[in-house]
């Protein structure tokens, strides 16, 4: 159940009253392979400003037995209630509480989560407290800027390990006594306990030692590759030291891959937990270890930037999240002996296009939001927080220099090290540094939302030779229901200049084809261009330096149209893919011209996490945004594509697994299928692709899916696949089943019970939603509306955010569905949080529309 919603005023309020010296954590997890509660026994000291004064300490709990207060005992029916132990008027300079309670553990991914591995039936812990989820286990005054001490005693059951923040000790009678940490915010405590594998080494340089630790589950432990991640992880200490000047500031630091994580991973301080589909069980491409060694370098990037230095409030959430997310891709396209050095391509294509999809909803904010409660931060973790703020910490590197800036992060880490800060801080360290005065540039980047767009303006004479050019910046409306007004922005750009090579085929920029410039205003005049002879494309924001919306003039798309698969580096393929897609989801650009381009082009792309991001726009596309009638037929031209491409692909190539992936999502005819079944059952084969375990599930699913296997063949693929990621899997095809009973079953599963894991709902409404199957869920539309606010108020965040985002009738595009959703927000008077979400997923809905209206005039 959802705890109290603190508001930033109470925290202010609190934080003015309160200095927190330490924490003293004693929990008895002894009863852990049984699950239910456990016994958490909290001493915190803490200091007040004002004699006589009130406040409050936070805790979820079943059950408080013990409430004193410097010696004199409380009564817990009377101080607890709601998420909170109110602390009366008795505070004076120090002051000692001890809380004795009985926590829960969990099944959703927050508080202690308890997953029981089907392969060994032992049970495993973990830790998730951000934003609000401390609380579920210990008695804390909840909020980033009352840092403190924390001293963590466990006792657990024989032979299982623990792991928190400071370095493991000996256990005495399986009780483990850990030293207290450094001052810390009580969300990046942890404890991972169990019976754990793991793998250690140090890193070591210029007298420097710092314990490395890796831990999976057992059942996992062959496919541990931990060589590869301490290999990232030195390539990140390396460089982050040297560019943040300020050592790795904790003891160790140990990277847990947990079961039934909700995000990514967590930047918990020298503990840091990883979701553990990171440990590959079958083949992948090498996009996934790219997209795994991002996890690994945005969560050490965070030991500095949040967990030494950390936001006052949440409003200030994106210095954490967007800091790490540029850190993540700087230091891959800088460190010496980086695998990836094109990781500004993929950030173009992954981190850009999330940005730009989140700047155009209705829920649109500032990179410094106004967050005025826990609810409001629960759901602020997007794309804005994220994506937007890298890549305006991209432009703004652009602005001020790269070695400006990291000056200005130094003296900004020394200055307030293990203590919180404001925007203005790192805004003053960058100007001392730099010698900008970025006022300006805060208020029109940071504090304004919406997106630019960039076109340019050319004139050539009649020999091809350009006697004019400019670019053109436009500020267009922002979305129905978002705050704000359209900005104009200082944007640092570089435009290319790229010609078809004849010898090689390439599109090639040459020696003099870039030009750097800042763009400000609606129109900026470009000079330095007059007199040259028009190049073939002509590319604005050419190594992406900044955020903007791109546009090709007439005579560029025409080339590009024929040519994009032919440019010779990676990164402005990666940007006119992005400006091709933008331009379909804008409704400029029809669906089956996409399907076209996309055709024509994809076969010359090399960068693998291009054409995987290519398989997934192209089928959102056919399935929502094209016109109903002609969406069979381009369903058809692409899966036909998809199969010749898996035909013709290298064998063993990563190319051939993804587009083996691809041509199992979409397969349809039964000549498709069959073979689908048949490679299944060895009976066909592609030469040099393994169907693995995680190919065969794929080739499971969409059987599934189409009617073709039932339970019985549901459950003979989970018997070759016992594991926690087998139940997942199975779980997904059977609510993938095109039949009455089999969305009744999954829907009540979800809606009508709360008792499935939160992996295991994901993948329950993965296999629910199918987009072929259109009439069948169409009756669940009202009733996702009957149930969706009960859902809300009734389960934790992660849980009914994964019902308000996943059961939202997004397939059914139609106007029903706006003005159905329409009256459900008049009249359920959502919270602010619910109503976002459901208001987002609206918005989904009206672009195709407008898409699928613009393919139809095609």
């Amino acid at each position: 159940m959802p705890g109290t919603n603190l508001t930033r005023e109470e925290a202010q309020q609190r934080a003015k009253l309160l200095a927190v010296d330490s924490y003293e954590i004693e929990l008895d997890l002894s009863g852990a392979q049984e699950g239910g509660t456990y016994r958490s026994v909290t001493t915190v000291r803490f200091d007040v400003a004002e004699n006589g004064a009130a406040s409050f300490i936070d805790l979820v709990a079943p059950a408080v037995h013990e409430v004193t207060l410097n010696g004199d005992a409380l009564d817990p029916a009377e101080v607890f209630a709601d998420s909170r132990i109110a602390l009366p008027g008795l505070l004076e300079g120090r002051n000692v509480l001890r809380v004795v309670a009985d926590c829960a553990y969990t099944n959703t991914g927050e508080g202690l989560h308890r997953f029981v591995d089907p392969v060994d039936q032992q049970a495993y812990l973990y830790t998730q407290f951000e934003v609000p989820d401390a609380r579920r286990v210990f008695a804390s005054f909840e909020q980033p800027d009352l840092k403190a001490t924390f001293q963590f005693t466990v006792k657990a059951p024989e032979g299982w390990t623990v792991v928190s923040n400071s370095p493991t000790p000996e256990p005495q009678d399986n009780v483990w006594v850990f030293e207290p940490t450094p001052r810390i915010s009580t969300y990046i405590t942890a404890l991972i306990v169990g019976p754990y594998h793991s793998v250690h080494s140090v890193y070591e340089k210029d007298g420097q030692s710092v314990p490395l630790g890796i831990y999976c589950r057992p059942s996992l432990a062959e496919y541990l590759d931990s060589d590869a991640i301490f290999e990232v992880t030195r390539q990140g200490f390396d460089w982050f030291q040297e560019k943040f000047d300020y050592a790795y500031p904790f003891k160790k630091y140990d990277q847990l891959f947990v079961p039934e994580f909700n995000a990514g991973a967590m930047e918990n301080a020298g503990a840091v937990t990883i979701r553990d589909q990171y440990v590959f069980r079958s083949k992948v491409t090498d996009a996934a270890y790219e997209g795994r060694a991002t996890t690994i370098l945005h969560e050490l990037a965070h030991m500095w930037f949040g967990d030494l230095v950390t936001m006052e409030w949440w409003n200030d959430l994106w210095l954490n999240e967007s800091f790490a997310t540029y850190s993540e891709a700087a230091c891959m396209a800088h460190a010496p002996g980086s695998k990836w050095p094109h990781s500004w391509t993929t950030f173009a294509n992954t981190m850009k296009t999330w940005a730009y999809r989140q700047d155009q909803l209705p829920s649109t904010h500032p990179i410094m939001a106004e967050i005025r409660d826990l609810d409001d931060v629960l759901v602020n973790f997007d794309g804005i927080t994220y994506a937007k703020g890298a890549s305006v910490l991209k432009q703004l590197v652009a602005y001020v220099g790269m070695d400006e800036f990291f000056r200005g992060v130094q003296a900004y880490f020394k200055r307030h090290a293990y203590g919180n800060t404001r925007l203005s801080d790192l805004l003053g360290a960058l100007e001392e540094t730099s010698g900008r005065d970025l006022k300006a540039w805060s208020q029109k980047w940071l504090e304004t939302a919406g997106i630019n767009i960039l076109r340019p303006e050319i004139e050539t004479d009649a020999d091809g030779v350009i006697t004019s050019f400019a670019v053109r910046q436009e500020a267009p409306a922002l979305p129905a229901g978002a705050k704000g007004e359209p900005t104009l922005r200082p944007h640092r750009i570089a435009i290319g200049l790229y010609d078809l090579d004849e010898a090689s085929g390439k599109l090639v920029r040459g020696e003099d084809g870039r030009i750097e410039l800042d763009v400000d205003g609606e129109l900026t005049a470009v000079p330095q261009l007059a007199g040259r002879r028009r190049p073939a494309v002509i590319l604005l924001n050419d190594d992406d330096l900044s955020y903007a919306k791109v546009r090709l003039d007439e005579a560029s798309l025409a080339v590009v149209t024929g040519h994009l698969g032919d440019f010779e580096s990676s990164l402005p393929r990666a940007l006119c893919w992005a400006s091709a897609w933008d331009m379909t989801r804008d409704a400029e650009l029809a669906t089956r011209d996409y399907l076209s381009l996309v055709l024509s082009g994809i076969g010359k792309e090399s960068d693998i996490g291009v054409v995987q991001s290519l398989h997934r726009q192209v089928k959102l596309a056919v399935d929502l945004y094209a016109d109903p009638a002609a969406r069979d037929t381009l369903l058809t031209r692409w899966t036909d594509a998809t199969l010749a491409h898996l035909r013709a692909a290298e064998p063993g190539s990563d190319h051939q697994l993804a587009w083996a992936r691809a041509f199992a999502a979409t397969a349809r005819t039964p000549e498709q299928l069959d073979l689908l079944n048949a490679l299944l059952e060895g009976s066909q084969t592609v030469e040099g692709l393994v169907v693995d375990t995680e190919l065969r599930w794929a080739f499971v699913e969409r059987l599934a899916a189409v009617g073709r296997f039932d339970e019985a063949e549901i459950a003979g693929e989970y018997e070759r696949d016992k594991t926690a990621a087998g139940e997942r899997h199975a779980a997904t095809a059977r609510a993938a089943r095109p039949t009455a009973e089999a969305k009744a079953e999954a829907w009540a599963s979800i809606v009508e019970s709360d008792k499935l894991p939160n992996a295991v709902q994901e993948a329950v409404i993965a296999g629910f939603v199918q987009t072929d199957q259109r009439e069948l869920l169409a009756p669940y539309a009202e009733r996702y509306f009957e149930v969706v606010k009960d859902s809300w108020e009734s389960r934790s965040h992660e849980m009914a955010q994964q019902i308000a985002v996943g059961l939202y009738p997004s397939i059914q595009v139609s106007e029903d569905t706006l003005r159905r959703t329409d009256e459900w927000l008049a009249a359920a008077e959502p919270n602010a949080a619910l109503r976002r979400l459901v208001s987002e997923s609206r918005a989904g809905v009206e672009r195709a529309l407008r898409a699928q209206a613009a393919d139809a005039r095609a």
